[in-house]
Protein backbone atom coordinates (compact mmCIF):
# COMPACT_ATOMS: atom_id res chain seq x y z
CA UNK A 1 0.00 0.00 0.00
CA UNK A 2 1.33 3.30 -0.71
CA UNK A 3 2.51 5.11 1.99
CA UNK A 4 0.53 8.88 2.85
CA UNK A 5 3.68 10.31 3.39
CA UNK A 6 4.64 9.60 -0.03
CA UNK A 7 1.72 11.24 -1.66
CA UNK A 8 2.76 14.38 -1.30
CA UNK A 9 5.71 14.42 -3.65
CA UNK A 10 3.65 11.90 -6.17
CA UNK A 11 1.05 14.76 -6.43
CA UNK A 12 3.33 17.29 -7.13
CA UNK A 13 5.00 15.32 -9.76
CA UNK A 14 1.42 15.30 -11.43
CA UNK A 15 1.04 18.58 -10.89
CA UNK A 16 4.22 19.72 -12.07
CA UNK A 17 3.27 18.23 -15.75
CA UNK A 18 -0.26 19.49 -15.80
CA UNK A 19 1.11 23.09 -15.13
CA UNK A 20 3.47 23.16 -18.08
CA UNK A 21 0.23 23.56 -20.37
CA UNK A 22 -2.57 24.63 -18.03
CA UNK A 23 -1.64 27.61 -15.47
CA UNK A 24 -5.80 28.35 -14.18
CA UNK A 25 -6.71 27.82 -11.19
CA UNK A 26 -10.15 25.50 -10.78
CA UNK A 27 -12.82 25.57 -8.24
CA UNK A 28 -14.28 21.97 -8.77
CA UNK A 29 -13.17 19.00 -9.65
CA UNK A 30 -15.77 16.45 -11.37
CA UNK A 31 -15.17 13.08 -11.60
CA UNK A 32 -17.23 12.23 -14.99
CA UNK A 33 -18.33 8.72 -13.70
CA UNK A 34 -21.32 6.88 -15.60
CA UNK A 35 -23.68 9.70 -16.05
CA UNK A 36 -21.70 12.96 -16.50
CA UNK A 37 -19.19 11.07 -19.23
CA UNK A 38 -20.80 13.12 -21.44
CA UNK A 39 -19.94 16.67 -19.99
CA UNK A 40 -16.73 16.83 -21.56
CA UNK A 41 -17.94 17.50 -24.20
CA UNK A 42 -19.01 20.89 -22.89
CA UNK A 43 -15.87 21.63 -21.11
CA UNK A 44 -14.47 24.65 -22.74
CA UNK A 45 -11.11 25.54 -24.15
CA UNK A 46 -10.01 22.08 -22.97
CA UNK A 47 -6.40 20.68 -22.30
CA UNK A 48 -6.20 17.16 -22.22
CA UNK A 49 -4.28 14.94 -20.34
CA UNK A 50 -4.01 11.55 -21.01
CA UNK A 51 -3.90 9.27 -18.05
CA UNK A 52 -1.09 7.48 -19.08
CA UNK A 53 1.14 10.91 -19.72
CA UNK A 54 0.41 11.83 -16.11
CA UNK A 55 3.09 10.32 -13.28
CA UNK A 56 1.35 7.91 -11.02
CA UNK A 57 -1.71 8.14 -12.30
CA UNK A 58 -3.29 4.60 -13.05
CA UNK A 59 -5.23 2.98 -16.24
CA UNK A 60 -8.98 2.83 -16.48
CA UNK A 61 -10.21 -0.06 -17.81
CA UNK A 62 -13.49 -0.08 -16.93
CA UNK A 63 -16.45 -0.55 -19.72
CA UNK A 64 -17.76 3.37 -20.67
CA UNK A 65 -14.74 4.99 -18.90
CA UNK A 66 -12.18 6.84 -21.29
CA UNK A 67 -8.63 7.42 -19.51
CA UNK A 68 -8.18 11.61 -19.38
CA UNK A 69 -7.67 14.38 -17.06
CA UNK A 70 -9.85 17.59 -18.44
CA UNK A 71 -8.54 21.11 -17.87
CA UNK A 72 -10.99 23.94 -18.78
CA UNK A 73 -14.17 25.59 -18.22
CA UNK A 74 -17.77 24.95 -17.60
CA UNK A 75 -19.40 28.49 -17.91
CA UNK A 76 -17.54 30.92 -15.80
CA UNK A 77 -16.08 28.06 -13.82
CA UNK A 78 -12.73 26.47 -13.98
CA UNK A 79 -12.74 22.80 -13.58
CA UNK A 80 -10.53 19.81 -13.79
CA UNK A 81 -12.61 16.70 -14.51
CA UNK A 82 -11.88 12.73 -15.01
CA UNK A 83 -12.93 11.30 -18.06
CA UNK A 84 -13.17 7.74 -16.18
CA UNK A 85 -12.23 6.72 -12.88
CA UNK A 86 -10.88 4.22 -11.31
CA UNK A 87 -12.45 1.49 -8.89
CA UNK A 88 -11.05 -1.04 -6.32
CA UNK A 89 -12.14 -4.47 -8.51
CA UNK A 90 -9.61 -2.83 -11.27
CA UNK A 91 -6.82 -4.25 -8.63
CA UNK A 92 -5.72 -0.79 -7.30
CA UNK A 93 -5.12 0.04 -3.97
CA UNK A 94 -7.35 3.09 -2.61
CA UNK A 95 -4.55 5.41 -2.48
CA UNK A 96 -4.13 4.77 -6.25
CA UNK A 97 -7.81 4.93 -7.38
CA UNK A 98 -8.23 8.52 -5.20
CA UNK A 99 -5.03 9.65 -6.36
CA UNK A 100 -6.15 12.55 -9.04
CA UNK A 101 -8.47 13.92 -5.97
CA UNK A 102 -5.47 14.76 -4.28
CA UNK A 103 -4.24 16.29 -7.44
CA UNK A 104 -7.36 18.47 -7.92
CA UNK A 105 -7.28 19.21 -4.29
CA UNK A 106 -3.56 20.46 -4.82
CA UNK A 107 -4.32 22.27 -8.23
CA UNK A 108 -6.99 24.34 -5.93
CA UNK A 109 -9.86 22.79 -6.08
CA UNK A 110 -12.32 23.64 -2.78
CA UNK A 111 -15.13 21.45 -4.64
CA UNK A 112 -15.42 17.86 -5.65
CA UNK A 113 -18.82 16.57 -7.79
CA UNK A 114 -18.79 13.15 -8.27
CA UNK A 115 -21.41 10.60 -10.29
CA UNK A 116 -22.39 7.04 -10.31
CA UNK A 117 -24.11 4.18 -11.08
CA UNK A 118 -26.21 2.33 -8.62
CA UNK A 119 -28.69 -0.32 -8.14
CA UNK A 120 -31.95 0.96 -5.90
CA UNK A 121 -33.24 -0.92 -3.40
CA UNK A 122 -35.36 1.95 -2.00
CA UNK A 123 -38.88 0.46 -3.53
CA UNK A 124 -39.94 4.00 -4.17
CA UNK A 125 -37.14 4.57 -6.46
CA UNK A 126 -37.20 3.63 -10.55
CA UNK A 127 -34.66 2.82 -12.82
CA UNK A 128 -33.88 6.42 -14.46
CA UNK A 129 -34.19 8.34 -11.10
CA UNK A 130 -31.43 10.12 -10.21
CA UNK A 131 -30.67 9.71 -6.19
CA UNK A 132 -28.37 13.09 -4.32
CA UNK A 133 -26.04 11.29 -1.88
CA UNK A 134 -27.16 12.44 1.55
CA UNK A 135 -25.08 9.86 3.41
CA UNK A 136 -22.71 7.17 2.36
CA UNK A 137 -21.48 3.53 4.54
CA UNK A 138 -18.52 2.20 3.50
CA UNK A 139 -18.15 -1.71 3.11
CA UNK A 140 -15.41 -1.40 0.84
CA UNK A 141 -12.82 -3.37 3.05
CA UNK A 142 -10.05 -0.46 2.57
CA UNK A 143 -10.06 3.38 2.95
CA UNK A 144 -7.33 5.62 1.44
CA UNK A 145 -6.66 7.32 4.61
CA UNK A 146 -4.63 4.82 6.09
CA UNK A 147 -0.85 4.51 6.75
CA UNK A 148 0.87 7.57 8.73
CA UNK A 149 -0.46 10.75 8.10
CA UNK A 150 0.40 13.84 6.28
CA UNK A 151 -0.84 16.67 7.96
CA UNK A 152 -0.04 18.99 4.77
CA UNK A 153 -2.90 16.56 2.73
CA UNK A 154 -5.37 16.19 5.79
CA UNK A 155 -6.29 15.96 9.56
CA UNK A 156 -5.25 12.35 11.08
CA UNK A 157 -9.05 11.75 11.98
CA UNK A 158 -11.27 13.81 9.39
CA UNK A 159 -14.83 14.21 10.46
CA UNK A 160 -17.43 12.41 8.38
CA UNK A 161 -20.77 14.04 10.15
CA UNK A 162 -21.54 15.75 7.03
CA UNK A 163 -19.35 14.58 4.03
CA UNK A 164 -21.92 15.79 1.62
CA UNK A 165 -22.80 19.56 1.55
CA UNK A 166 -26.06 20.36 2.88
CA UNK A 167 -25.82 23.58 0.56
CA UNK A 168 -24.91 21.80 -2.55
CA UNK A 169 -27.32 18.74 -1.90
CA UNK A 170 -30.49 21.65 -1.11
CA UNK A 171 -29.39 23.17 -4.20
CA UNK A 172 -29.42 20.04 -6.60
CA UNK A 173 -32.75 19.12 -5.52
CA UNK A 174 -34.60 22.57 -6.44
CA UNK A 175 -32.82 22.20 -9.63
CA UNK A 176 -34.40 18.82 -10.26
CA UNK A 177 -37.63 20.07 -8.77
CA UNK A 178 -37.59 23.06 -11.45
CA UNK A 179 -37.09 21.21 -14.18
CA UNK A 180 -39.47 18.13 -13.19
CA UNK A 181 -36.69 15.87 -13.00
CA UNK A 182 -37.13 13.03 -10.31
CA UNK A 183 -34.23 13.42 -7.53
CA UNK A 184 -34.14 11.40 -4.89
CA UNK A 185 -32.23 12.67 -1.47
CA UNK A 186 -30.62 8.95 0.19
CA UNK A 187 -27.79 6.98 1.69
CA UNK A 188 -25.17 5.37 -1.18
CA UNK A 189 -23.53 1.79 0.40
CA UNK A 190 -19.98 1.30 -1.82
CA UNK A 191 -19.13 -2.16 -2.47
CA UNK A 192 -16.02 -3.70 -3.93
CA UNK A 193 -17.59 -5.62 -6.62
CA UNK A 194 -17.23 -6.82 -9.53
CA UNK A 195 -20.19 -9.10 -8.84
CA UNK A 196 -23.53 -7.69 -7.79
CA UNK A 197 -25.19 -8.24 -4.68
CA UNK A 198 -27.14 -12.05 -3.64
CA UNK A 199 -30.54 -11.75 -2.47
CA UNK A 200 -29.59 -11.96 0.89
CA UNK A 201 -26.87 -9.15 0.78
CA UNK A 202 -29.55 -6.70 -0.89
CA UNK A 203 -31.49 -7.28 2.54
CA UNK A 204 -28.96 -7.02 4.45
CA UNK A 205 -27.88 -3.45 2.40
CA UNK A 206 -31.60 -2.46 3.06
CA UNK A 207 -31.69 -2.83 6.81
CA UNK A 208 -28.68 -0.98 7.75
CA UNK A 209 -30.07 1.85 6.25
CA UNK A 210 -28.81 1.63 2.45
CA UNK A 211 -30.98 3.16 -0.34
CA UNK A 212 -28.75 2.17 -3.23
CA UNK A 213 -25.67 0.56 -3.82
CA UNK A 214 -22.60 0.80 -5.91
CA UNK A 215 -18.78 0.10 -6.62
CA UNK A 216 -17.01 3.35 -6.24
CA UNK A 217 -17.45 7.17 -4.74
CA UNK A 218 -16.62 6.45 -1.20
CA UNK A 219 -12.71 6.20 -1.32
CA UNK A 220 -12.58 9.51 -3.39
CA UNK A 221 -15.12 11.09 -1.54
CA UNK A 222 -13.39 10.27 2.03
CA UNK A 223 -9.78 11.75 0.36
CA UNK A 224 -11.92 14.73 -0.56
CA UNK A 225 -13.29 15.50 2.78
CA UNK A 226 -9.46 14.53 4.05
CA UNK A 227 -8.39 17.20 1.88
CA UNK A 228 -11.04 20.06 2.86
CA UNK A 229 -13.50 19.88 0.02
CA UNK A 230 -17.24 20.14 -0.58
CA UNK A 231 -18.93 17.34 -2.13
CA UNK A 232 -21.74 16.46 -4.54
CA UNK A 233 -22.60 13.50 -5.24
CA UNK A 234 -25.13 12.44 -7.57
CA UNK A 235 -26.06 8.87 -8.39
CA UNK A 236 -28.12 7.25 -11.47
CA UNK A 237 -30.10 4.54 -10.39
CA UNK A 238 -29.64 1.78 -13.26
CA UNK A 239 -31.43 -1.05 -11.66
CA UNK A 240 -33.86 -2.04 -9.23
CA UNK A 241 -32.87 -4.66 -6.92
CA UNK A 242 -35.52 -5.44 -4.81
CA UNK A 243 -34.56 -9.18 -3.28
CA UNK A 244 -37.75 -10.75 -3.61
CA UNK A 245 -38.35 -9.78 -7.38
CA UNK A 246 -34.78 -9.79 -8.36
CA UNK A 247 -33.83 -10.03 -12.05
CA UNK A 248 -30.35 -11.72 -13.55
CA UNK A 249 -28.02 -8.67 -14.12
CA UNK A 250 -28.54 -7.57 -18.07
CA UNK A 251 -25.23 -5.05 -18.68
CA UNK A 252 -26.20 -3.81 -22.04
CA UNK A 253 -29.24 -2.47 -20.30
CA UNK A 254 -27.82 -0.84 -17.23
CA UNK A 255 -25.45 1.42 -19.43
CA UNK A 256 -28.57 2.27 -21.51
CA UNK A 257 -30.30 3.40 -18.38
CA UNK A 258 -27.64 4.74 -17.50
CA UNK A 259 -27.04 6.87 -21.00
CA UNK A 260 -30.70 7.75 -20.76
CA UNK A 261 -30.67 10.02 -17.20
CA UNK A 262 -27.21 11.19 -18.07
CA UNK A 263 -28.90 14.62 -20.05
CA UNK A 264 -30.66 14.87 -16.29
CA UNK A 265 -27.18 14.53 -14.27
CA UNK A 266 -25.39 16.67 -16.75
CA UNK A 267 -28.44 19.63 -16.34
CA UNK A 268 -28.13 19.45 -12.26
CA UNK A 269 -24.15 19.53 -12.34
CA UNK A 270 -24.43 22.20 -15.02
CA UNK A 271 -26.65 24.27 -13.17
CA UNK A 272 -24.98 23.93 -9.84
CA UNK A 273 -21.40 24.82 -10.78
CA UNK A 274 -23.09 28.08 -12.65
CA UNK A 275 -24.59 28.96 -8.92
CA UNK A 276 -21.22 27.82 -7.42
CA UNK A 277 -19.03 30.42 -10.07
CA UNK A 278 -21.47 33.28 -8.79
CA UNK A 279 -20.55 32.59 -4.95
CA UNK A 280 -17.57 34.21 -3.47
CA UNK A 281 -14.54 31.65 -4.03
CA UNK A 282 -13.52 29.96 -0.22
Amino acid sequence: MLPMLGIASQVADAVAVIRRRWSAAPRAGVILGTGLGGLAAEIQDPISFPYESLPHFPRSTSISHAGNLICGRIGKLNVVAMEGRFHAYEGYTHAQLTFPVRVMRALGADLLVVSNACGGMNPQFSAGDIMVIDDHINLMGGNPLIGVNDDALGPRFPDMSRPYDTVLIDRALAIARRHDIVAHKGVYAAVTGPNLETRAEYRFLRIIGADVVGMSTVPEVLVAVHGGMRVLGLSVVTDVCLPDALLPANIDHILTIAASAEPKVRLIVRAVLEWVSEQPAG
